[in-house]
């Protein structure tokens, strides 16, 4: 959880990192269907909107250009800093 706790605070300092469970379906419902067991999945859109300005999967679904490339770079930070890599 370092990570996913350091990560967030170097592009939205303040900002809390909150879990949530979603009711959609992810990718890790396939750990569930494989008959794999105790294999935590999380789920981490990386995305910033804001607040009351939810849009997805509505007919003018859209998300900000600064986000986007934003949530690109702090994706890539994040994968990089739980695989260890420097």
């Amino acid at each position: 959880m370092s990570v996913i706790e350091k990560t967030p605070a170097e592009f939205w300092p303040g900002v809390p990192v909150v879990p949530v469970m979603s009711a959609g379906a992810t990718g890790g419902s396939c750990l569930c269907t494989a008959g794999i067991a105790g294999i935590p999945s999380y789920g981490h859109p990386g995305l910033a909107s804001d607040v009351g300005d939810g849009r997805a999967h509505g007919k003018d679904e859209r998300v900000a250009v600064k986000s986007f490339f934003e949530g690109g770079e702090y994706l890539y930070r994040l994968v990089k800093g739980r695989s260890g890599a420097q």
